[in-house]
């Protein structure tokens, strides 16, 4: 699954990154260390510019709710729980399909953060114990420190409650792709613990490699077998992992610190 990740490049560097053309200066985002859902997020996507007269998609950088609600939703309740879609069905879920047609876009990140669950706990779990131990989370990331580019579907919907002026009367939310983690050796792996993604969860973030940016982003392929070949896992050994610190666990915590790589997991945290 993707529940909290690490986004700290500003627009201009997601610019030239992306080959932006459009983006708007007063919705630039500080570095965030420790996004979590509900929160505004940078995403990519190949879109008609508003008001317009010329059709022709223009590449945006739109900032973007995390929590997906689908259009035909009553309310807008749901998001902070759909905020991934899994590779394997995103194509027949009726909260994600039509999205998956028409409305696809990348949401860049430094890397994910995931917590394991290890024997320690498995064995408590099978004891009867109902105390849950720390778990030890992990900051996963591309092993040349590239953008990682989660694959991702943005939806609009309307607050019937609020007038069309309204700044609030729509919502563009948006959720991440995930598949199975992969269970070959990551790149590079810590000198304790997992030594393969699928180690620390078996679902990790759909990433994009970059010769497939073009063809998820663009909005006239429609056919959903077609674009179901899109959603294949990246060659293996682009990935690495690390341990990182437990304050990551709490969203109120904010900072480049929360990436720093530990020598092993912390004491007092089960793998």
């Amino acid at each position: 699954m993707c529940g909290r990740y690490a986004a700290s490049r500003g627009p201009e560097d997601l610019a030239g990154i992306f080959e932006i053309e459009k983006w708007e200066p007063e919705e630039a985002l500080a570095p965030d260390y420790n996004v979590a859902p509900t929160k505004e997020v940078y995403a990519v996507l190949d879109r008609p510019l508003k008001d317009a007269e010329d059709p022709k998609p223009v590449r945006q950088l739109r900032t973007l709710k995390w929590g997906l609600v689908p259009s035909w939703s009553k309310t807008p309740e749901g998001g902070a729980r759909m905020i991934n879609a899994r590779a394997e069905t995103v194509h027949e879920k009726p909260s994600y399909r039509r999205a998956f047609a028409t409305r696809r876009c990348i949401i860049p990140a430094d890397g994910y953060y995931e917590w394991v669950t290890g024997s320690g706990e498995r064995d408590l779990e099978v004891e009867g114990k109902k105390k849950r131990p720390r778990k030890q989370p992990y900051f996963v990331l591309p092993a040349d420190g590239s953008v990682f580019a989660m694959a991702g579907l943005y939806e609009f919907w309307r607050d019937k409650t609020l007038p069309d002026d309204h700044p609030r009367a729509w919502w563009v939310t948006c959720s991440v792709i995930t598949t199975e983690a992969e269970t070959s050796p990551l790149a590079v792996g810590p000198d304790e613990g997992p030594r393969a993604l699928a180690d620390i969860h078996p679902r990790m973030p759909l990433m994009l490699t970059p010769d497939r940016w073009d063809s998820w982003l663009d909005p006239s392929r429609t056919d959903v077998e077609d674009l179901r070949s899109l959603l294949a896992a990246p060659p293996e050994g682009l990935m690495r992992a690390y341990p990182v610190s437990t304050a990551v666990s709490n969203v109120r915590n904010n900072g480049p610190e929360l990436l720093k790589e530990l020598e092993g997991p912390e004491e007092g945290t089960l793998f």
